[in-house]
C-alpha cells in the first residue's frame, strides 16, 4: 500500500475543482491554510454550541415538559448519538469521493436549522424528534473536515492542526453554556435555541465560498495509483486487523464517555446540590469548561507531535497518563461538598479529558491511505459516539434515577463518581495496549 511522489489533481474528485493541481493550489500559502483551519474550527464551535446548548438547559426543560433523568440521557445521549453514528459511515464514504466541504455546508444547514426546530418542541417525542435532526446533521461535520485538515497540514503538525480543530468543541461549550443559560433566565429556554441555531447558515455560506477543496495527499506530497475509493468493507476490514485501532477505539470511547456521562451531568450535579442561579452555573462552566478544555485540546496536540516525533507510541502514552490524573479529580469534585471547589475543579477535568482526540485522530490516519481518511475518522467517531455520548449520559441517568428510588442522599453524584472512575481507569489499559501494537501495525501497513 505504499503511494508514490507524484503530485497530480485528483481525478475523482468532481466539480469547478477538478483541474486544480497539487502545485496550483491555494494551501501552498500558510495563512490561508490557517485559514481554513480557522474556519473549520468555527464549524466544529458551531456543531457543540448546538449540540450542548441542551445540556446547560435540561434543567428548565425538565421541568416544563416533566422529563424523567433516563429521559434527559437519551435526549443529551443515545437518540442524538445514535442517528449521529448511523449517519456517520455513508456521509464519509460520500466524502472520500466527493467535495468535502460542500457536504460539511449542506451539513451544517441541517443541524442549525434543526438547533433553531428544538425550540419549538412541546413535549418528550417533538424535542426528541428535532435532536435526531442535529444530529443527522452533525453526522457531517467532523469526518470530512479531519480528511480535509490531514490532506493540508504535514504529518509532523498534522496532530497539533487536528487538536486546534478539537478547540472548537470547547468553544462551542463555553458559547452554548454562556448564551443559552444567560437567554434562558431572561426570555425563557427557547428562545435560547432560535438564537443560537440560526448563524449556523450564515456560515455555511461562508465556508462554500471561501474555502477550496484541498487536492487529497497534497501535504505528503504524494498519491495513489489507483484513485478509485476502497470500498467500505475493505476500510473496515483493514482497520480491524490493526490491534494497535481497536485498542484506541475502545480508549476513545471511554474518554468520551466521561466527556459526555460525566460533563453532561455537571450543569444538573450544580443546580440540585448547591444554591445557585442557572447562570451562575452556565458562567462557571462555560469559563472551565471552554477554556480549560481548549487548553487541554492544544497541549495533548502539542505534546503528542513534540514527543511522537521521536517514538509513535508517544502518542498514546500522553492520553494515558493524563486520563489518569483525572481519577483523583473527580474523587475531590464530587465528595468534597464544596462548590467552590467542585467548581474550581471542572477546569482541570475538562484540560485532562479533552487533551485525547487530536492525537488520537492523527495516530489513527496514518493506519491508513489518503482515501480512507474520512472513513476513518467515520468509524473512529461510529464506536466513540455509541459508547461515548450514546451509553454515557444514559447510563448516569439511569443510575441516578436508581440510586434516588434507592434512597442515596446524593444519587447523581454517587452515579457519576462511579461511572468515572471506572471509565478513566478502563481508558488508561487500552491506550497502553494500543502503544504497545501501533509500531507493528503501521510496518505491515507499508510493507
Amino acid at each position: 500500500m505504499k503511494e508514490e511522489a507524484a503530485p497530480q489533481a485528483d481525478s475523482v474528485q468532481t466539480g469547478p475543482l477538478s483541474s486544480e493541481t497539487a502545485e496550483s493550489t491555494p494551501y501552498t500559502s500558510k495563512k490561508y491554510r490557517i485559514y481554513v483551519l480557522l474556519v473549520l474550527t468555527v464549524i466544529y464551535a458551531f456543531n457543540f454550541v448546538d449540540r450542548q446548548l441542551l445540556v446547560i438547559l435540561q434543567e428548565p426543560i425538565k421541568a416544563e415538559l416533566g422529563l424523567s433523568d433516563t429521559q434527559l440521557g437519551l435526549l443529551t445521549g443515545f437518540a442524538f448519538a445514535l442517528f449521529y453514528v448511523i449517519c456517520g459511515i455513508p456521509i464519509a464514504r460520500w466524502a472520500d469521493k466527493g467535495v468535502r466541504r460542500n457536504i460539511i455546508a449542506w451539513a451544517l444547514t441541517v443541524w442549525s436549522i434543526m438547533t433553531a426546530v428544538s425550540g419549538l418542541a412541546t413535549n418528550f417525542v417533538h424535542l426528541l424528534l428535532a435532536r435526531i435532526g442535529v444530529g443527522v446533521g452533525e453526522a457531517g461535520g467532523s469526518p470530512p473536515a479531519h480528511s480535509m485538515l490531514s490532506d493540508i497540514f504535514k504529518p509532523k503538525n498534522r496532530a497539533l492542526a487536528l487538536s486546534v480543530y478539537s478547540i472548537g468543541i470547547y468553544i462551542g461549550i463555553l458559547f452554548g453554556f454562556a448564551l443559552g443559560s444567560r437567554i434562558a433566565d431572561t426570555f425563557g429556554w427557547r428562545l435560547a435555541f432560535f438564537v443560537v441555531g440560526a448563524p449556523g447558515v450564515l456560515l455555511a455560506i461562508i465556508l462554500r465560498f471561501t474555502v477550496r477543496e484541498p487536492v487529497r495527499g497534497w501535504s505528503e506530497g504524494t498519491q495513489k495509483k489507483d484513485l478509485s475509493t476502497p470500498p467500505i468493507k475493505d476500510v473496515v476490514k483493514l482497520l480491524w486487523g490493526h490491534v494497535s485501532f481497536r485498542h484506541i477505539a475502545l480508549a476513545a470511547s471511554l474518554q468520551a464517555f466521561l466527556i459526555y456521562g460525566i460533563g453532561n451531568w455537571f450543569p444538573s450535579y450544580f443546580l440540585r446540590n448547591f444554591d445557585l442561579s442557572l447562570s451562575t452555573v452556565g458562567t462557571w462552566m462555560a469559563l472551565t469548561s471552554g477554556i480549560g478544555g481548549a487548553a487541554g485540546s492544544f497541549f495533548g496536540g502539542w505534546m503528542a507531535d513534540r514527543y511522537g516525533a521521536r517514538d509513535i507510541r508517544w502518542y498514546l502514552w500522553i492520553p494515558a497518563i493524563l486520563t489518569f490524573m483525572i481519577v483523583p479529580v473527580l474523587v475531590i469534585a464530587l465528595t468534597s461538598g464544596s462548590p467552590r471547589v467542585a467548581l474550581l475543579l471542572t477546569a482541570p477535568f475538562n484540560f485532562l479529558t479533552a487533551a485525547y482526540l487530536g492525537s488520537v485522530i492523527a495516530v489513527s490516519h496514518s493506519l491508513v491511505s489518503v482515501r480512507m481518511r474520512a472513513l476513518t475518522s467515520a468509524v473512529l467517531f461510529f464506536i466513540l459516539n455509541l459508547i461515548g455520548l450514546g451509553l454515557g449520559p444514559l447510563i448516569v441517568g439511569a443510575l441516578s434515577d436508581r440510586f434516588t428510588r434507592a434512597g442515596f442522599e446524593t444519587p447523581l453524584a454517587t452515579a457519576m463518581l462511579i461511572c468515572g472512575v471506572i471509565g478513566a481507569l478502563w481508558a488508561c489499559l487500552h491506550y497502553v495496549l494500543a502503544a504497545n501494537n501501533i509500531r507493528r501495525d503501521i510496518a505491515r501497513l507499508e510493507e
